[in-house]
């Protein structure tokens, strides 16, 4: 999965851990991204998107399709 989302630009962020002694450890922040179908110029994409985004409504997300050949109407 990708670790940048592809509305904001949203990457991980690198800094040290320290410790109530001093000690400095590298340490790695990372945004939360999801994977999902959005409506993006009338299509549905799959986009790496951060949860941020997703609650403020920069993104649309696609409604669930289903499968054309499963259909549950009975035909007599």
């Amino acid at each position: 999965m990708a670790s940048k989302c592809e509305v904001c630009g949203k990457s991980p962020g690198f800094g040290n851990k320290v410790s109530f002694a001093g000690n400095h450890v590298k340490r790695e922040r990372r945004p939360n991204i999801q994977t999902v179908n959005v409506i993006y110029n009338g299509k549905r994409v799959k986009m790496d998107v951060c949860t941020r985004c997703l609650k403020a409504g920069k993104v649309t997300k696609a409604a669930k399709s289903r499968r054309s050949g499963t259909s549950s109407s009975a035909t007599s």
